[in-house]
């Protein structure tokens, strides 16, 4: 296993596992840069890790179920299940609040970290934010 792998992996446990913010920080370089479906792109560590911060409080139950896992060089990519149950409350990309669903979600998604002297440089999340949406209950009703 490479670097870029371990990182990875750490990133994962960080999120779900441990849900411990510090050590996630402590993975991502100080000018990282993170492409996510609904916030868009984020830069520097600090953005980054409000953005999980805003995650596991919606999903504090979070657990990845993976699918594929590899390692090409630098980089790292996970395909996997996002899932959990929304017991917090989730930051819209409007900047509201809206209150937890109390309703269970789970997302395939991928993760790609390209990694530089242990830390990740470049991160980029993909999910159906549709489905994420859906499953939470928080898209209108279709018109008839």
């Amino acid at each position: 296993m490479g670097q870029a792998r371990e990182v990875m992996d750490r990133l994962t446990e960080a999120v779900t596992t441990a849900r411990d913010l510090e050590a996630l920080a402590e993975l991502f370089a100080e000018d990282a840069v993170a492409l996510t479906p609904e916030a868009g792109e984020l830069h520097g560590r600090d953005e980054i890790v409000e953005y999980w911060r805003q995650i596991t409080t919606a999903i504090p139950d979070a657990r990845f179920e993976s699918v594929s896992a590899y390692e090409i060089g630098d980089t790292a990519v996970d395909e996997g299940y996002f899932s959990g149950r929304n017991t917090g409350p989730v930051q819209a990309p409007d900047g509201r609040t809206l209150p937890a669903t109390q309703k269970a979600v789970r997302i395939r998604g991928v993760d790609i970290a390209t990694v530089a002297d242990g830390r990740i440089i470049d991160y980029r999340l993909y999910f159906d934010q549709w489905t994420f949406l859906e499953q939470l209950g928080l898209l209108p009703e279709p018109s008839s």
